[in-house]
């Protein structure tokens, strides 16, 4: 590699460690303080950088919140893309999908990503590059897409359930319910003191025998 690559490389490379370092510490402001209280000044001072920075790698708050959400999607993605591929039934890797879900409800990005959803259904207009994250979003939909089509055909769920229609609404079900836990410690107004986990526990179980063939 010649001076005029090397220096071309580590410049980009420090530009991509930047970009990184910012987004990290809007994901640690936005969980901390929520999406709408938090300011610029706020993730600039979190990633120990100048303002005037901050705004040269974005220039709008809005942005830097899409760019979070996608970070955060970018594991769940690598997940269903993962399970799909399991040499399993479809029931057995729904019982993994429902597992990842109990798993990652505690996780601050959970938290981060029902803001973000309340975030972006308050907007007025479409967040900025949102594409980005709806593109990520469809690939998510095409693997499970994947694991549907294999329980139509495999026999592992009921024959007399409209498979896709029913899959469909159980796993969204599923993860809508595992995101409010997340940012509720307990949303039911009986048993107050029982668990997440065990609440979710208990939805699974339901949901597989419901499935079971």
């Amino acid at each position: 590699m010649d001076p005029k690559e090397r220096y071309e490389k580590e410049r980009y490379d420090s530009k991509q460690h930047r970009l990184a370092t910012i987004i990290d510490a809007a994901e640690r402001v936005f969980t901390k303080k929520g999406i709408e209280k938090t300011t610029m000044q706020d993730i600039a001072s979190e990633a120990n950088i100048g303002i005037a920075t901050l705004f040269r790698y974005f220039a709008k708050k809005e942005k830097l919140v899409v760019a979070v959400a996608s970070k955060l999607l970018e594991p769940i993605y690598e997940r269903f893309q993962a399970i799909a591929a399991l040499p399993m039934n479809c029931l057995e890797k729904h019982e993994v999908l429902f597992d990842f879900f109990i798993e990652d409800h505690n996780n601050s990005s959970a938290k981060f990503m029902v803001d973000f959803e309340s975030y972006a259904s308050h907007s007025a207009e479409p967040l900025e590059d949102i594409l980005q994250f709806n593109a990520l979003n469809r690939s998510v939909s095409r693997e499970y897409a994947k694991i549907v089509q294999q329980g139509i055909a495999d026999g592992s769920v009921r024959s007399d359930l409209p498979v896709r229609e029913t899959l469909t609404t159980l796993v969204n079900t599923f993860g809508l319910f595992s995101k409010k836990l997340s940012s509720q410690k307990n949303i039911l107004l009986l048993e107050s003191d029982l668990e997440s986990d065990h609440q979710l526990a208990i939805l699974k179980k339901v949901f597989i025998d419901y499935l079971k063939a």
